[in-house]
């Protein structure tokens, strides 16, 4: 493909770009205090699409200074629970009205699809927000009737209040740059909450166009605050002594290093991390539908997602049908730049994640594993990107690397069982536990197997389903905390005990 054929951005994107990118601190449009920027680039072409300041260790301290003045001075401790909602709304309409810019700069940024970007990435972001704007004002504590027996005779009444945590720092990922945003700031403003966002330095572009809305919205100064920067801004921000809770969603190594800076102050911590889902395929499953079902759960967003189902378990009887169909569907994948109306498939986020998940596929094709289909750079046209081929692996042990280890890229590893229990220890069969998906139309089974897995989700018939009512987050070492629904609020509340004596 030629990239002069490449569609243009709509003009408030070119606009977007055109301009100088700034940090939003306190309420203001500021540079880095360094001075310092960096380059951000379309995967698709590896051009340069803008530059945005390189925020350090004073804007995270900034950052964190405003934050903890809005919350213990501003307005925003003494808004209405009614009104705070009514704010979180007006921000979803605000991202309504801008919807096919941030689509657009979602996929100029991160690479995805177009049409993915527009219905699914941004009408979930509204969604969401509106979901917590309806939650603002369902936060609530309870009534105990107690017994002291210490104290006969003594009458005492007890309740308790969800209170805000505080200071929240929020570190994002890059593979839903805008979404993972929403899935923090929405819960952490409901609660009463004041934030300091970093986005991934790779795709920093839709927190920096949503940050021009918080002011419109009527948004207090310092409530939401919003810095760029390498993962040294976002080490300072998880070490920082004044934030009281940080939420991370990224990697199982960074992860480590989340909770380990959060020992000094013993700040509460939430972690959404990696993982290596299996994908469960049973002969009584509608395969038309399966094939379909999981070839999607492992290609969708170029394979970018941490609940991708990167470990294809098919029953023997229907192994050599349904993998033959899964490779099928992965060669007739229209890989190319987001931006094009026809494309199913865009670019990796970067270089450096194509040379990552091409390492991958080169140690598993010298561990023996049987490539049917992909494992390469795609070159020709689309060279200057970031793409890799649809890949599906075959002939894998546990021991290898490419079953062991996230890829984070287009690869699946299939693997044939033989019974419920085999396949339920064998989707056990690993350090990670976030998501997993079955098909089956015995719901018997469905539930046997549901149950059995150790994962913090699991799709029966479907995969990569999402809701802001559903809660999301894993076992083991995929994290802990949930996103979403009314779990996440125990991520940014604390509750306080009052217990008044009434016979004195």
């Amino acid at each position: 493909m030629d990239t002069a054929t490449i569609p243009e951005p709509i003009s408030p994107v070119k606009d977007f770009l055109s301009k100088p990118q700034k940090l939003l601190i306190d309420g203001k449009r500021i540079d880095a205090s360094n001075g310092e920027t960096f380059e951000v680039a379309d995967p698709s072409t590896n051009t340069i699409l803008t530059r945005v300041p390189k925020g350090g260790k004073e804007d995270i301290n900034l950052a964190v200074k405003a934050a903890r003045n809005a919350f213990e001075n501003g307005p925003w401790r003494k808004i209405t629970v009614s009104e705070r909602g009514k704010l979180i709304w007006k921000l979803a309409d605000l991202i309504e009205a801008r919807t096919e810019e941030f689509a657009q700069l979602e996929t100029l940024d991160n690479g995805k699809p177009l049409a993915i970007a527009r219905a699914a990435d941004v009408p979930l972001v509204i969604d969401h927000f509106r979901y917590y704007a309806g939650m603002a004002s369902k936060i609530h504590g309870e009534s105990i009737d107690i017994s002291v027996p210490y104290a006969p005779g003594a009458e005492f009444l007890d309740f308790t209040l969800r209170e805000p945590m505080g200071v929240v720092g929020q570190i994002i990922p890059w593979n839903f740059p805008l979404l993972m945003a929403a899935w923090k700031l929405g819960v952490a403003l409901a609660a009463g909450n004041c934030v300091v966002l970093k986005p991934a330095e790779q795709t920093p572009l839709s927190a920096l166009h949503l940050a021009d809305l918080f002011a419109e919205a009527g948004f207090p100064d310092g409530v939401v605050n919003i810095v760029t920067g390498f993962g040294d801004a976002g080490s300072y921000l998880a070490n920082h002594m004044d934030v009281d809770k940080v939420a991370f969603t990224g990697s199982t190594e960074v992860g480590h290093e989340i909770v380990k800076a959060s020992a000094a102050n013993l700040k509460r911590v939430s972690l959404e991390l990696g993982g290596k889902s299996p994908s469960i395929v049973f002969p009584d499953a509608d395969l038309d539908i399966a094939a379909q079902g999981v070839a999607g759960a492992i290609f969708f967003n170029q394979g970018q997602c941490c609940c991708a189902g990167s470990r294809l378990l098919l029953h023997k009887d229907i192994y050599s049908d349904v993998i033959e169909r899964v490779a099928d569907q992965a060669k007739n994948i229209k890989v190319g730049p987001g931006m094009c109306p026809d494309t199913n498939m865009g670019p990796l986020v970067s270089r450096e994640q194509q040379e990552k998940v091409l390492s991958y596929i080169r140690s598993g094709e010298m561990a023996g594993a049987n490539t049917l289909t992909g494992g390469k750079a795609i070159g020709g046209n689309l060279e200057k990107g970031c793409y890799v081929e649809p890949t599906v692996f075959e002939n894998v042990d546990q021991k290898m690397k490419i079953v062991k280890e996230e890829i984070f890229g287009p690869v699946v590893v299939a693997a044939p069982f033989e019974d419920i229990d085999s396949v339920i220890a064998r989707g056990n069969d690993t350090e990670y536990g976030l998501a997993a998906s079955v098909w089956t139309k015995d719901i018997n089974k469905a539930h046997k197997v549901a149950k059995g897995l150790k994962a913090g989700t699991v799709w029966v018939n479907c995969h990569n389903i999402f809701d802001a009512a559903a809660p999301f987050g894993g076992y083991k070492r995929s994290g802990f905390g949930r996103e979403m629904g009314i779990h996440a609020l125990e991520n940014y509340t604390q509750v306080k005990n009052v217990i008044i004596q009434l016979n004195n």
